[in-house]
């Protein structure tokens, strides 16, 4: 029996123009009735989620990709170092000539161009990283245009850290410590509920071991090839609200 669900936002949940359909909030909303918790397990930072948490309010919440949990009114946080985000940085300046670096702290993106082009109405802050604040990085995100460039990254990166394509145009590093997986395990067990009573439903690189591991892996039709072939299932697009039409056809 099914006791979690956990959704991925971005190209899962949310259709292709960022909306939550009123029929998958339906859904949400009868799941929260038959008292089955509903989470986000996204790579966005807090307040990119804020407008879909005033439409459907989740149980819990995964943010940049593990590093930020909020549960029980509380929020966990398992940062990159402030010295070593800047040594990260300047690695990648030199392999990566030109590249578009941000950092994610204490929900400022901090960029070396005008992020406010891309995130209009965000909290953002073109620098030169000079004037970073003194705590720890949620997420490094670098623009890639190629697996080939993630690899270059990865191979400058240490140990402590790890590189992960999204949207098929940037690069996310985060903790070694951290990743979907191991948020939707700690609020699962917070929730007193196991993966395998846990559905998953993603649609990216960084959705696959999730789909993998959790006892309803749900690829929605939209989905890269990697995470199609990790999932168990497969439900309609993002579009076509296959994660909802799955949950009413096979938990609810």
């Amino acid at each position: 029996m099914i006791k979690l669900i956990a959704l991925d936002l971005d190209r899962t949940l949310l259709h292709t123009n960022k909306e939550i359909s009123n029929y998958s909030i339906k859904i949400l909303e009868k799941c929260r009735e038959r008292g089955i918790c509903v989470i986000y397990a996204t790579a966005r930072p807090v307040r990119a989620v804020e407008s879909y948490r005033r439409l459907f309010n989740p149980d819990a919440a995964v943010y940049h990709n593990g590093a930020v949990i909020h549960i029980n009114g509380r929020i966990i946080k398992n940062s990159i170092d402030k010295e070593l985000t800047r040594g990260i940085l300047r690695d990648i300046e030199k392999i990566l000539l030109g590249a578009k670096l941000s950092v994610e702290i204490d929900d400022i993106l901090y960029a070396n161009f005008d992020a406010s082009v891309y995130w209009s109405g965000e909290a953002t802050r073109q620098t030169d990283f000079s004037d970073l604040p003194e705590t720890g990085a949620d997420k490094i995100i670098v623009g890639v245009s190629s697996m080939d460039q993630i690899n270059a990254v990865s191979a400058v990166l240490p140990d402590c850290v790890y590189i992960e394509m999204a949207d098929n145009k940037v690069g996310l590093i985060v903790s070694r410590s951290v990743s979907k997986l191991k948020g939707i395990k700690y609020i699962a067990h917070e929730f007193g509920v196991s993966l395998a009573e846990t559905a998953a439903f993603g649609d990216d690189f960084n959705d696959i071991e999730m789909l993998k591991e959790c006892g309803a892996g749900v690829a929605v039709a939209n989905a890269i090839p990697e995470a199609k072939n990790a999932a168990g299932f497969i439900t309609g697009t993002n579009d076509e609200d296959g994660p909802a039409i799955w949950i009413e056809t096979n938990i609810l």
